[in-house]
């Protein structure tokens, strides 16, 4: 196939057409220079296949870059998304090469994240939960959580005084208990994290005795 014309996009990129002036795709610069491409070049289907190849891996580093600019990633989370926009090959080569260039760090990552929940309130199952679907190792998360080792009783009892208080001055204790357990928190720690803010509004604390 030949490349009948090369024009310049709005983006910096190169449109490529064949014989027949019809638009095949965009390379970057730099995979223009590297396979020597200019109007009247002559390419094997395989030849066409690695320029695309090699250009789309191109412009996912390019994405990789300008999304972590922006917010840390965990390696699988960016491979992941990567993938929404580009094939496995160029999505995995962005990630790898993002390593490269250290700015991929999944254990700080892990660590910052799993803090920023703790402090959030969250149970321990809600934070792996989380780092979990971030597309962390599970022996990372396992690690990270158990160095964490969030204090799940004080944890449970701050979210019901933050988020439950009103539910249970309404006497809506077993809405409260059932919340609780959606969150990942057991029902013992549900419990007794219930029993100490009454307790500590000296309010009754009977009606658990009724579930």
């Amino acid at each position: 196939m030949r490349i009948s014309k090369i024009t310049q996009t709005r983006r910096g990129r190169f449109a490529l057409f064949d014989e027949n002036e019809e638009f095949l795709f965009s390379v970057d610069g730099e995979t223009l220079v590297r396979h020597h491409l200019e109007e009247g070049t002559l390419l094997e289907p395989y030849q066409l296949k690695e320029v695309f190849s090699q250009s789309e891996t191109r412009r996912a580093k390019d994405q990789a870059l300008r999304w972590l600019s922006l917010r840390a990633y965990a390696s699988g989370e960016l491979y992941d998304k990567l993938c929404q926009k580009f094939d496995e090959h160029s999505a995995a080569a962005a990630v790898a090469e993002m390593n490269r260039l250290e700015l991929l760090d999944d254990e700080a990552y892990a660590e910052r994240r799993a803090a920023y929940l703790c402090q959030k309130g969250k149970s321990a199952r809600e934070i792996a939960a989380d780092l979990s679907r971030k597309g962390l190792r599970r022996e990372l998360i396992q690690q990270v959580m158990d160095e964490l080792a969030p204090d799940e009783g004080e944890q449970c009892y701050r979210l019901v005084c933050k988020s439950y208080w009103s539910k249970l001055l309404a006497g809506q204790t077993d809405k409260v208990m059932a919340a609780l357990a959606r969150r990942g928190f057991s029902y013992g720690e549900a419990r007794r994290a219930v029993e100490r803010a009454l307790e500590e509004q000296n309010l009754d604390c009977d009606v658990l005795d009724d579930e």
